[in-house]
């Protein structure tokens, strides 16, 4: 009986593995997969002036016949129209220039306030975290609208400018790529200075002290031990930075000008100005197998250290 009772035990731990290994991939397929697809099938459709607005539309009830037509309408027509016109390819281009920039500009603010952070007395850490995700308590929309206020013409920083004769007279900041960066430096820093961080904190300190005490200066420690053993939180940050700056619409859309036409826009413009769901899905499916590219190389980054820490 105990032995029953114990493969029933084992049996149940097993299943409770299994469906605790199961949801997310349930949740995968629901809620990424099943969207995907739709948006893929969208994407291989005609536009429409109807409801909704593309054709073909898959009609069960038609059977066979309907299931052959429905797959006969289906092309790759809006993949060759965004690749023949310019506009699409320079806001794509655009994206990834500005999607770059703006990490490598977080980067270079946020490693030294994650490194100010973890190195600061224990009782200081949790002030200073908290500091650094209080922007987050409010609304982005609203942070954004800010941002318009002070860098208007007559606006806050200019105000200062003028105020410290830095210039003669107040300079354009809105509509402009600067703008752009300010906005998105100032919202996305807390998503790389938080994986930084969380990465030096859990450095074994006595690492620098044996460097220190084998001869080796602050900044060679710095380059060969602590830069070495921060390069997860680094990567991390990066991918959370670059992935949604990619295709960020509002920050562009507010600070920045005609020049700054980001894909986020595009697709903005697609679906709910010129109501071209097919073209406006190419561009998505497009953005999304870009977007495949540094979540792999994180993916391989992230299993080369896992590797070589056992």
């Amino acid at each position: 009986m105990a032995e029953m009772l114990g493969e029933g035990g084992v049996q149940n731990r097993t299943w409770g593995a299994r469906l605790v290994v199961l949801v997310p991939y349930l949740w995968l397929i629901v809620f990424f997969l099943v969207p995907f697809l739709i948006v893929m099938k969208i994407s291989l459709s005609q536009t429409a002036i109807a409801q909704p607005p593309y054709t073909p539309v898959f009609d069960p009830a038609a059977g066979w016949e309907g299931l052959k037509a429905f797959v006969a309408g289906l092309s790759f027509e809006n993949y060759a129209f965004i690749a023949a016109d310019w506009l699409y390819l320079s806001s794509y281009l655009k994206s990834l220039e500005v999607a770059a920039c703006s990490t490598a500009l977080l980067l270079l603010i946020g490693f030294p306030l994650a490194y100010g952070i973890a190195r600061a007395p224990r009782r200081w850490q949790p002030a200073l975290f908290v500091l650094v995700v209080l922007p987050f308590w409010t609304s982005f929309l609203i942070r954004i609208y800010a941002w318009v206020n002070i860098l208007q013409r007559d606006g806050l920083l200019n105000q200062v400018l003028l105020a410290l004769n830095i210039v003669d007279e107040p300079p354009a900041w809105l509509s402009t790529d600067t703008a752009v960066y300010i906005g998105i430096v100032y919202s996305y820093l807390p998503f790389m200075v938080l994986p930084i961080y969380a990465t030096l904190e859990k450095m074994d300190e006595t690492l620098i002290e044996a460097a220190a005490d084998l001869g080796c200066p602050w900044w060679k420690a710095f380059w060969l031990v602590t830069l070495p053993l921060s390069l997860p939180g680094v990567v991390a940050g990066a991918v959370l930075c670059f992935i949604p700056i990619v295709g960020e619409f509002v920050i562009p859309d507010l600070l920045g000008g005609s020049q700054t036409m980001m894909i986020g826009q595009t697709l903005w413009t697609e679906f709910f100005a010129n109501r071209d769901w097919p073209v406006a899905s190419a561009v998505a499916v497009v953005l999304l197998c870009l977007l495949v590219v540094p979540l792999a190389v994180y993916q391989q980054m992230q299993a080369r250290y896992a590797g070589g820490g056992r």
